[in-house]
């Protein structure tokens, strides 16, 4: 561990997906020190956990001070959480929204169990600053993504830990297509490229075809919210976003 001041020591909930690679490069833009920690929970798109190790090794050379700054990755197993939910993310069924008005995607308390993980290693490796790739705006309707459930989160972290982390939220606010204009802001064509060939979003796991907006089964509701915002950014002509 270095001698980094806490207030510059971050780490990222890194899935290997658009979002958490968006989340990365602008972590990787603002601390000197950035860890990343990935959750095998038994899910479906398991090529994910693949996918974050690519994203890792390419991202170091989209600046070089990025690779000064990136630490150590931690991976850890939750396949016993996973079992519990019995969604549509961990078992093979089709995808649909339940009696309660929710996408069967959602895994219940799924966010508020990585965080509480991720702040239990924050804590033992020094790290304040807890980055996730939640989002109020293309969240479909998943309600541990919403910024007053991490608010409260954040508080019972803290009194419970005796600490002051921080749950930074950069996409929060933003659309799929601002998410890909924050990449080419961050790191230009270069990682809006390594984004769009390498991260990996589908529910179902394929990586064989690949579309503009990169690999995906292209029905799934991750591939359609990827692409609609990739399509959506791509009309726009492509601009930056504006910090």
């Amino acid at each position: 561990m270095t001698d980094t001041s806490r207030d510059q020591r971050a780490l990222v909930l890194f899935s290997g997906g658009q979002d958490s690679s968006v989340c990365l490069a602008w972590a990787l833009a603002r601390y000197d020190h950035v860890e990343t920690v990935g959750f095998d929970y038994g899910q479906r798109h398991a090529v994910e956990m693949e996918a974050r190790q690519v994203v890792r090794r390419g991202i170091v050379g989209v600046d070089p001070a990025w690779g000064s700054r990136l630490g150590e990755d931690h991976v850890l197993d939750m396949r016993g959480f996973g079992a519990i939910g019995e969604t549509a993310m961990t078992e093979a069924r089709a995808f649909e929204v339940t009696e309660k008005g929710l996408p069967n995607t959602f895994v219940p308390g799924r966010n508020l169990v990585f965080l509480t993980y991720a702040a239990a290693l924050a804590d033992r490796r020094g790290l304040r600053d807890l980055v996730g790739g939640m989002c109020e705006t293309d969240f479909s309707g998943y309600p541990d993504c919403r910024r007053d459930t991490l608010d409260a989160l954040e508080t019972s972290l803290n009194l419970g830990m005796a600490q002051d982390f921080r749950i930074q939220t950069p996409l929060m606010r933003l659309t799929k297509a601002q998410t890909w204009a924050l990449s080419r802001t961050l790191g230009g064509e270069r990682l809006v490229e390594l984004i769009r060939t390498e991260s990996h979003t589908c529910y179902r796991g394929e990586r064989g075809e690949a579309h503009a907006w990169g690999h995906g089964c292209g029905d799934c509701p991750a591939c359609d919210l990827r692409a609609r915002g990739w399509n959506e950014w791509d009309a726009a002509g492509r601009p930056a976003l504006s910090l």
